[in-house]
């Protein structure tokens, strides 16, 4: 076979590109094909004024401590980084639609509610430690965990109702899934990848504290420009032949293939031959999460005169998880909500009327009456935010997730053993399956690691 480069690369997002480059650093020819007419995969910056610094993220937005990839990466690419607006008090929506304001991590609860929230909290995280995230399957009592449901477990570790129902939010607004969707074994990889279930909901010192000056996209952008002709667009690729001494993807021949996409849309392209029966059960068994992400535009934030964060809970919902949004520069204001799980599934094939009316409902009762009239109010992308294993498949199936089929290989952040589902899991991703391909095509030179 004669070969048009020596790797393949499906997919042109972070974890795809970071793959590129690190093949590209060891050595190999490398292309990279994308279905879309842009890169960036599940980031897509959206402008918002007549300024270039006048944008937000449609996509995934946010950097915080630990994630050593994306960091390590934004910082060699000469991007800059600024801080989630924090500043003010929060604001947490009750039942009943009882509004309060507080300062802190944790609203000021009934003192009850707080106890039974605190024993299930603690037990949770408790628990995530003693999950190894390279081999999850290898728990003492996964099989168990893994058929355990998290609204199972919730009802059984928290007493009252405002606690369960403040755990749950927690689970949607991570996973994008209701509790009954997720595995208690998933759920708890989630936590170890990351060093800790708070590092995963936190906005200072979590995994919500920064944003990248530009928008998230731009690091893809980047990336891209420095691989040049190696990245090329609009080109979906729907099969995957892989042959004694190569892959052919329609009219392109390479040694290897890297498919840096979710599972289920890995699971969607046609392979020849047939993938083994554990790798094909688990693309069937991870579909992706359920959610909207709403912005309302103002001219200016005005919550933060009257000393708010714009960051707030609400158990009512429909958008349970708000935050400001704004720009680095101060403005336009912008109020950002998410529609996730049940709520996703319900309001995503309604009218885009009522999505914009319950959402702008919702931040007027929460920041008042001048939340009411947004400049522009549109619900930005819907999907994400990472694919989630059902209860079941990691004991049953996921070993496949990794384990390189012949001469295929499998980044993307779902493979990711740090950060999973985050950009930092996506780059890590992407470079451990250039690893394998180098040291597979017994390469000299290994691939770099920031």
């Amino acid at each position: 076979m004669a070969h048009d480069c020596d790797v393949i690369v499906i997919g042109a997002g972070l974890s795809g590109l970071a793959a590129a480059r690190a093949l590209e650093a060891g050595g190999a020819d490398v292309r990279v094909l994308e279905a879309r007419d842009r890169v960036g995969g599940r980031t897509l910056n959206q402008s918002v004024g007549e300024r270039p610094e006048d944008v937000v993220e449609v996509g995934g937005q946010w950097v915080g401590p630990g994630q050593n990839e994306v960091l390590g990466l934004v910082a060699e690419l000469g991007i800059e980084t600024y801080p989630t607006h924090t500043d003010g008090e929060n604001l947490f929506e009750g039942p009943g639609g009882r509004l309060k304001r507080y300062s802190g991590t944790i609203p000021r609860l009934n003192p009850v509610v707080l106890a039974d929230y605190g024993r299930a909290d603690a037990r949770f995280k408790r628990m995530s430690k003693k999950v190894d995230p390279e081999a999850p399957w290898e728990h003492p009592d996964a099989e168990e965990l893994d058929g355990l449901t998290v609204d199972a477990w919730i009802r059984k570790a928290a007493r009252t109702k405002t606690a369960r129902e403040a755990l749950a939010l927690g689970i949607r607004a991570v996973f994008s899934v209701e509790p009954a969707d997720l595995s208690m074994l998933h759920a708890l990889f989630y936590a170890a990848a990351a060093d800790g279930w708070d590092l995963l909901v936190d906005t200072e010192g979590g995994g919500q504290q920064d944003r990248i000056v530009g928008g998230s996209q731009l690091i893809s952008l980047k990336m891209a420009e420095g691989l040049g002709e190696r990245v090329t667009l609009s080109s979906p690729v729907r099969s995957i032949r892989v042959e004694e001494d190569g892959v052919i993807l329609g009219d392109m021949r390479a040694r290897r293939v890297i498919v840096a996409l979710p599972p289920a849309l890995a699971g969607t392209l046609l392979y020849e031959p047939a993938l083994p029966s554990q790798r094909a059960q688990l693309t069937q068994r991870v579909p992706m999460g359920s959610v909207i992400k709403c912005m309302a535009v103002y001219d200016q934030p005005f919550w933060r005169s009257d000393g708010l964060s714009g960051i707030a809970t609400s158990l009512p919902g429909p958008a349970q998880v708000i935050f400001d949004n704004t720009p680095a520069n101060g403005s336009p204001g912008v109020l950002m909500g998410f529609l996730e799980g049940r709520d996703a599934r319900i309001l995503g094939p309604a009218p885009e009327a009522e999505r914009r009316r319950v959402m702008i409902d919702t931040f007027t009762r929460l920041f008042g009456e001048r939340a009411a009239n947004p400049r522009s109010s549109e619900p930005f992308s819907r999907g994400c935010y990472a694919g989630v294993p059902t209860p079941g498949t990691w004991t049953a199936y996921g070993r496949a997730l990794r384990e390189p089929v012949g001469r295929i290989h499998w980044a993307g952040t779902e493979t990711g053993t740090r950060w999973m589902g985050y950009f930092d899991g996506a780059i890590q991703a992407g470079r451990r399956a250039a690893a394998e391909v180098l040291t597979a095509e017994g390469a000299q030179t290994p691939a770099p690691v920031a």
